[in-house]
């Protein structure tokens, strides 16, 4: 790899401003494509009348359709290359905010939802994670970190600010400005600033091949029966499914406890512990072993929820909010890293995909069944202690790691 005869560290390095393109895409794709999200629930039932059911049924449908084509990440790279995935992302994400502005009918809702399913395909976690493996060895994870910390900072920067523009300019006005200036910032650094280290070609998993060789096939039953896969993905989708059950419920049972105001200060706080979380990851990740460091994160995450339920102290609440931060972002930051150590570049690209597709459906399901057990108690105490169990099991899982012998375990980097 050609990351490897050069410094990664000298900022002269190009791999960094490929690091700056991807914070840019997580950035807007995290702060339209999960975080907006809540605006446009908001928004479009007060300009149409719609019920909530109906925008966030398409919200549902986003996700899942999203979870699908991720699987296919890695296909699309070998046909229409890594400048035009992304592009095609780009186009569909502004095509999506566009058509949010202006729509009219519900149809056109799923439709602007369809295209931001697309959006995530070319320019969310899986496109960003094959990139930079792509660049970087020894930085792999600081990499990573830093590139991420743009769709936290899509939560605190883009969501707020189109809050801000639909009260002063309205909403469609406030939609199709952000797009311009995405289209404005991302298109051309996309374009001088995106691609495969020099002298190279996409071999499966994004990791380069001398001379132009077709990459190999990788069989995802070949994933699907390997056991080290299964010990990351599982344990990351079941910490995933309790982090997303608790975002959505936070400020549903911090209010009552602490006031609206509070609740909004620990979300905010929380969101900022997640970028101090990857920076502070990114710094040390490539030194320590990912699957400790993974499940230390989600123990951790496990007893801030635990001291959560005991306490009704706003300073106390407004402490585990910030532990539980600190751990939020590298969920995304593991898998890569995992992947890349145990099963190895040739399948990386392939790994990453289905990865994300079933911690994506896995997931989605966290606020539903969150909401559920909380409305068949009366209360969050079962449902968020519900959350402390899963985290540790999770942590549990990711701790195992199973031995494989060559002759009885097929090698991803020959398969036919």
């Amino acid at each position: 790899m050609a990351a490897t005869h050069i410094d990664e560290s000298s900022l002269h390095y190009r791999g960094w401003r490929v690091v700056l393109a991807c914070f840019l895409m997580a950035f807007f794709m995290f702060g339209f494509g999960l975080y907006g999200q809540g605006v446009y629930l908001a928004e479009l039932q007060r300009a149409h009348g719609w019920p909530g059911t109906l925008v966030s049924a398409a919200s549902t449908f986003s996700f899942l359709l999203t979870s699908v084509l991720v699987v296919f990440t890695d296909g699309l790279l070998e046909r229409i290359g890594l400048r035009s995935l992304i592009l095609c992302g780009l186009m569909a994400l502004g095509a999506s905010t566009v058509l949010l502005a202006l729509m009219q009918t519900p149809w056109q809702l799923y439709l602007a939802y369809a295209l931001m399913s697309v959006g995530w395909t070319g320019m969310g976690t899986v496109v960003i994670a094959i990139l930079l493996n792509s660049w970087f060895e020894r930085r792999r994870g600081l990499a990573l970190s830093l590139a991420f910390n743009g769709a936290t900072c899509g939560g605190i920067i883009l969501a707020p600010l189109l809050l801000s523009l639909t009260g002063s300019i309205g909403f469609r006005s406030a939609m199709l400005a952000t797009t311009l200036a995405m289209m404005v910032l991302v298109l051309p650094v996309v374009v001088t600033c995106i691609g495969w280290p020099t002298g190279m070609s996409l071999a499966s998993g994004g990791r380069p091949r001398a001379g132009g060789a077709a990459a190999p096939s990788h069989p995802r039953k070949a994933l699907l029966a390997n056991a080290a896969f299964w010990t990351m993905v599982l344990p990351i989708a079941i910490a995933l499914l309790a982090q997303m059950g608790f975002i959505i419920h936070q400020v549903t049972f911090l209010e009552p406890l602490i006031g609206r105001a509070s609740a909004g200060l620990a979300v905010t706080i929380m969101a900022a512990m997640a970028i101090v979380g990857r920076l502070s990851l990114g710094l040390f990740v490539d030194r320590l072993d990912p699957r400790l460091a993974c499940a230390a994160s989600m123990t951790s995450q496990a007893a801030a929820l635990f001291v959560l339920l005991q306490s009704t102290s706003p300073t106390v609440l407004l402490a585990c909010c910030a532990v539980y931060g600190f751990s939020i972002g590298n969920m995304i930051t593991f898998p890569p890293l995992i992947i890349q150590r145990e099963i190895g570049a040739a399948a990386f690209a392939a790994a990453m995909g289905l990865g994300t597709s079933i911690s994506g459906i896995v997931s989605a399901f966290g606020p539903g069944i969150v909401g559920l057990v909380r409305s068949l108690t009366g209360n969050y105490t079962t449902a968020f202690a519900m959350c402390v169990v899963l985290d540790l099991v999770a942590a549990g899982v990711v701790l195992w790691r199973p031995r494989r012998r060559a002759e009885e375990t097929p090698n991803l980097s020959t398969l036919p």
